[in-house]
């Protein structure tokens, strides 16, 4: 089903059309064409077809109140004629792709030449062979055996080439495979609200049908495009659609169309369900960029056609677009092959991460060093071959002579190669990967649904987190402890007797009738649980209250349904109250209010006193009220809310839209204080955040004394420490100068000591957290972490380094802007995340100091034996094995250690430390020196020692020498137990520490001890392996062992005393990035603009005849949530993107597309930029 190409789809949906015509009252095509069209012109052409809304629900067959009786064969039958709800991904790569590309790999193509060519030579026997005269300086015998073994040398290396491609592709294949199960897990844990038989049920987004009624509200994604049925208050962003950063405002009799992929930012409503998946507005722009896969080449030309055929009949609704169907065809065939190959370039560097960002630049180094020491090599051997044979010698070049010194040559250069292949740490890349990998897959198990891979790791560096207090702190389960009801401040839940009737009723139906009738309390599922909270968290406590007091919210609502409710203003974040109006009997209005209780009881002019009736409440009974009731309750951290109302006349009816006047001359019922209890686990975790370096700040919406207390029961603050809680007022106030404009010198006196933000918008937070990424007043820049569940907290997520969006409480909008969802909610969870990341850079440094040990000794030791000995002591096969076992394998090994408690002992590393630390030197060179030592005695006095035969000088073909063999098998040993060195990087003296919890190092381990038993005593030729002795092999594991020894001595010595080592692989503070790889930039943007031209002007016009702008491809394959496969391609075309428009969900910047870890200004990013460098 997911290989379908979107023309099949369409090719099967429209013969579909043709058989089932006459089930329902209206085709596909007609609700497509009626989708494209906004406005009035969509009103007028409903009222001219179909009469209205109602009647399209008929022709459907549903009902605006019941829903869709919900039968499967009813279900079945919508799917069929209709579409299903689903976007065909694009075909992931096969393993065949992914070989062909790890192929691609420079070294490995000139291995795979040298080898071709020494294959070649070898079955190649020249007359002169026999003759004397071409023997070279080094004499010995040659059997006539060895000499046709000559091509096992060749074929030894392609079998290791292979052998390193397979491995590669398949550490490819199975990252992407986790990529795809992590897409499709955020993909089915999406879900949304549809009525079926008068029940509220929650389905994934998959099975909605054509005919569906959907329950919109703040927050929501919308899955499918529909028609308004009713609602109040409904604003909707269109920007992913439109580019209009403005917000639009739904009404059934003005605008009624909501379409797919776009955002409520504010109100509720219900919709019936017009057209899904590819059909939706949505999918159409997704088939014309062609996510289904029509690229291809074999599809390519029966594909345009459908694609064509589809845009005519789509443009049947306006006639001048007929256009439009003519124009995307060349936009297709000029646009469709390249824009492939650019996604295919840009997909890995979407994602690659900082960390993979300073190693990429370490590796380009070493390699770079390792070409030089190559070139060096040959040079020598072939200069050195050619005067002892032609000068030293005088010997004349014979013709028949000149396939032996061909021959000759052809393993001088893979000599070079070999040394080359060591040079280069291509383990690098891959440790990271699977380093990062394996982090994610745990980290979903510590309740972390990572997003993108290189937050993992940038959160390790984090320094400082923005947190939210509701849900995150708090546990989100609100209860009302305490109330002021008719003149008495009740400490507890007061009695339901000592109420006044009137005071009751009024309460009850005050708190029934204004909270969304989604939220409700049910019965709990376990006996002795807590009943269950559906719904708005605040709202429930509050109908908890109702149920507290012996009273009962259902009758109430039933009498009033929510059809029935005249007007509702919404809660949103600059209202900070909610409103409903509703008809009397008598035709007079009455309306409800509730809300933060300083700025309800700002309004209230009346209060009701103990006896039910309305007394008059001045400015100074409500500055006593607040000193008396409001405070106290503060300070005990519960939040405060007022409930009130005001009753309207009927005629002349109020101007509903002048909301000030409305929400004025109210009467307060009473205040309640609500208790949202800090979770149990919170404080420690803090505490682990703050001993780790980590600076905790609370954003909260809340009045500042509940803030306060609440920050004093997590730790967050101490008393008598030196810190600051402000208000959002007041900290617009500092940061603001005269003009009104922010200074950034203003917020750096401000931040350092900050830790409450209360009664803030999500503008402050938006504006603290960019504050504090922004400063330079710290030696390190901070890297911020932010928590956030609502629409509005959409801004400071995406600004911040990380953000973490709650899984259970949070909107659609939060964890399309987020990095890290946080499955649980739950704030330990992201010290989890904390331990995870740090864990990711220690691995990668452990890796490095095992791998630059190795590459410095191999490198060293190839080049000094080749200029002394004419050879190499390691052979070309034996280098590659030694090369697999020190990058994959041991990548493997190092990157999955688990994490410890000790990792957060620490603090952040900083955005510019250098990946290999000055203690990391030491043990790298120190070990290198051991090895080098040991390596050059047994080249040069090994035969002395174990009485052989000396390995040295040997001619061409002849047989491998033990001595030879030894030196390999010592290398290896010295390498296997350098790598329990390597587990430690900070000097720690028991490196065995904690080994038995990781088995997959031990497995490699002893894996690779086992296969380098059986290479050297079966290896024979192809190995140029001769099988040891007992004795021999004990010597071998011996010199290992000193390794292990030899570290002891290592972390003996002082770091401090040794002022000459380097650090190595850093990112300087002045210029992020050094200038060779800014000019890298520019001109990968230079080039991405030239590909742009070439199909903007077709682009352009093509789309802007379905209503849309360039931009839908930004957000739509890094935002909209139902195609997420698409998420990580980074899309190009984000320059053309509104920097103003924060609130649009996608999330791409050009600077996020290059590999290196760029930090442009804003405005070249074309997006707010988020930057990560550790």
């Amino acid at each position: 089903m997911g290989d379908m190409t979107n023309s099949d789809f369409y090719s099967k949906n429209q013969r579909n059309e043709s058989s089932h015509g006459g089930e329902f009252g209206c085709t596909m095509e007609e609700l497509r064409s009626l989708m494209e069209l906004r406005g009035t012109e969509a009103v007028v052409k409903i009222k001219e077809t179909y009469g209205d809304t109602e009647a399209i629900c008929r022709r459907l067959k549903t009902s605006p109140v019941e829903g869709l009786p919900g039968t499967t064969p009813d279900l079945e039958k919508r799917k069929q004629i209709f579409g299903q709800n689903f976007i065909p991904p694009k075909k992931p790569k096969t393993f065949l792709q992914l070989v062909w590309e790890a192929l691609q790999d420079v070294t490995l193509i000139i291995l795979e030449i040298a080898a071709i060519i020494s294959l070649g030579l070898s079955f190649y026997h020249p007359p002169g062979e026999s003759n004397e005269g071409c023997a070279t300086a080094q004499g010995g015998a040659e059997d006539e055996g060895e000499a046709e073994a000559g091509w096992i040398e060749g074929a030894a290396i392609l079998l290791s080439v292979i052998c390193v491609v397979l491995v590669t592709a398949f550490n490819d294949w199975s990252k992407e495979k986790q990529f795809r199960g992590l897409q499709s897990r955020i993909e089915q844990e999406q879900k949304f609200t549809v009525v079926r038989a008068s029940q509220v049920v929650q389905i994934p987004v998959a099975e909605i049908v054509v005919g569906d009624i959907a329950q919109i509200k703040y927050g929501d994604l919308l899955p499918a495009d529909g028609l308004f049925i009713q609602g109040n208050d409904l604003k909707i962003d269109e920007s992913s659609l439109t580019g209009e950063s403005d917000q639009v405002r739904k009404s059934v009799d003005k605008d009624p169309m909501l379409l797919s992929g776009t955002h409520v930012m504010e109100g509720s409503g219900r919709m019936v369900v017009t057209a899904v998946g590819v059909n939706s507005q949505t999918g159409i722009i997704f088939t014309l960029l062609g996510a289904g896969g029509e690229e291809e080449e074999k599809k390519d030309k029966k594909g345009k056609m459908q694609d064509g055929n589809v845009d005519a009949s789509q443009s049947k609704a306006k006639q001048q677009d007929g256009a439009a169907a003519m124009e995307m065809q060349p936009l297709k065939s000029a646009e469709g092959g390249d824009a492939d190959d650019k996604k295919k370039a840009n997909m890995h560097k979407k994602e690659k991460s900082v960390l993979q960002g300073k190693l990429t630049k370490l590796a380009v180094q070493i390699g770079k060093a390792g070409l030089v020491m190559s070139a060096i090599t040959v040079i020598i051997l072939v200069l050195y071959f050619t005067v002892d044979t032609f000068v030293v010698n005088k010997k004349p070049w014979l013709p028949e002579c000149t396939p032996v010194y061909v021959q000759y040559f052809v393993k001088f250069f893979i000599i070079g190669v070999t040394v080359l292949v060591v040079a280069v740490p291509e383990g690098l890349p891959l440790a990271v990967t699977i380093s990062l990998a394996y982090s994610v897959k745990k980290m979903m198990k510590d309740n972390n649904l990572v997003r993108h891979l290189d937050a993992c790791e940038t959160m390790g560096n984090a320094t400082a987190i923005c947190s939210d207090k509701t849900g995150t702190l708090t546990t989100n389960r609100m209860t009302v402890v305490q109330a002021y009801v008719g003149d008495v401040h009740y400490k507890e839940v007061p009695d339901p007797s000592s109420i006044n009737a009137k005071t009751m009723e009024l309460l009850v139906n005050a708190i029934a009738i204004n909270s969304a009738y989604t939220t409700k309390i049910l019965p709990p599922e376990k006996e002795g649980a807590l009943p269950r909270q559906v719904g708005n968290k605040t709202e429930c406590g509050l109908l908890g209250f109702v149920l507290d007091l012996k009273q009962d919210y259902e009758p109430v609502r039933s009498q009033m349904p929510e059809e029935k409710l005249y007007k509702v203003y919404t809660f949103n974040s600059v209202r900070k109250s909610m409103s409903t109006v509703i008809k009397m009997p008598d035709e007079s209005f009455r309306m409800y209010s509730k809300g933060a209780s300083e700025i309800v009881l700002k309004k209230c002019c009346r209060i009701l006193s103990g006896a039910g009736e309305p007394r008059v409440f001045r400015p100074r009974d409500r500055d006593e009220m607040v000193k008396k009731v409001i405070e106290p309750m503060a300070c005990d951290g519960l939040r405060t809310i007022c409930v009130a109302y005001r009753d309207f006349p009927g005629n002349p009816e109020p101007d509903w839209d002048n909301e000030n006047d409305i929400l004025s001359d109210l009467t307060c019922i009473c205040v309640v204080g609500i208790e949202d209890p800090v979770r149990p686990e919170v404080p420690e975790a803090i505490r682990k955040c703050q001993r780790a370096g980590i600076t905790v700040r609370m954003v909260t919406g809340d009045n500042i004394n509940t803030a306060r207390a609440i920050a004093i029961k997590c730790g967050i603050i101490h008393p008598g420490e030196d810190f600051l809680c402000l208000e959002g007022k007041e900290f617009n106030r500092r940061i603001r100068n005269e003009k009104g404009e922010i200074e950034q010198e203003r917020i750096d006196k401000i931040w350092p000591k900050l830790r409450v933000l209360a009664r803030s918008s999500p503008t402050d937070k938006h504006t603290l957290v960019k504050g504090i990424i922004d400063s330079t007043h710290t030696e390190q820049r901070q890297v911020v972490a932010v928590t956030g569940d609502g629409t509005n907290d959409g801004p400071a997520l995406k600004k911040a380094d990380v953000g973490f969006a709650m899984g259970i409480a949070g909107t659609d909008v939060a964890k399309e802007a987020s990095d890290i969802i946080l499955t649980d909610d739950n704030f330990s969870s992201i010290v989890k995340a904390v331990m995870w990341g740090r864990n990711v850079y220690d691995s990668i440094s452990k890796f490095l100091q095992f791998q630059l040990t190795v590459n410095v000794v191999a490198v060293i030791v190839a080049f000094t034996g080749a200029c002394i000995t004419q050879d190499s002591p390691l052979k070309a096969v034996q280098m590659l094995w030694v090369n697999l076992i020190m990058d994959t394998f041991a990548s493997l090994a190092l990157a999955t250690e688990p994490p410890t408690e000790t990792l957060l002992l620490r603090k952040p590393y900083g955005r510019n430390k250098p990946l290999i630390s000055r203690t990391m030197m030491k043990n790298i060179l120190g070990h290198a020196v051991y090895q080098l030592t040991l390596i050059f005695t047994l080249l040069f006095v090994g035969e002395k020692m174990f009485q052989i035969d000396s390995g040295r000088n040997t001619p061409l073909h002849s047989p491998p020498s033990e001595h030879y063999t030894i030196i390999f098998n010592t290398f290896v040993m010295m390498q296997l137990f350098n790598e329990i060195n390597a587990r430690k990087i900070h000097g720690e003296r028991n490196v065995f520490d904690g080994i038995f919890r990781n088995p997959i190092f031990c497995t490699i381990v002893l894996g690779t001890f086992a296969i380098q038993i059986v290479i050297v005593q079966f290896g024979g030729k192809p190995f140029s392996c001769s099988p040891l002795q007992l004795d021999q092999w004990m010597w071998c594991i011996f010199i290992g062992l000193g390794e292990l020894v030899w570290g002891q001595v290592i972390a003996t010595i002082p770091t401090s005393r040794l002022k000459f080592l380097k650090e190595a692989g850093r990112l300087t503070q002045k210029e992020e990035i050094p200038e060779e790889e800014l000019n890298e930039d520019v001109e990968e943007i230079d080039h991405a603009e030239r590909e742009l031209r070439r199909g903007q002007i077709l682009w352009f016009r093509g789309l802007n005849r379905i209503q849309t702008q360039i931009e839908v491809v930004n957000t739509f394959k890094s935002g909209a949530s139902f195609q997420g496969a698409l998420r990580r391609q980074s899309s190009v075309t984000s320059q053309s993107q509104d920097v103003a428009n924060l609130s649009s969900p996608s999330r791409v910047s050009l600077s996020n597309a290059l590999s290196s870890p760029t930090s442009l200004p804003p405005a070249a990013a074309g997006h707010p930029r988020r930057e990560s460098l550790p």
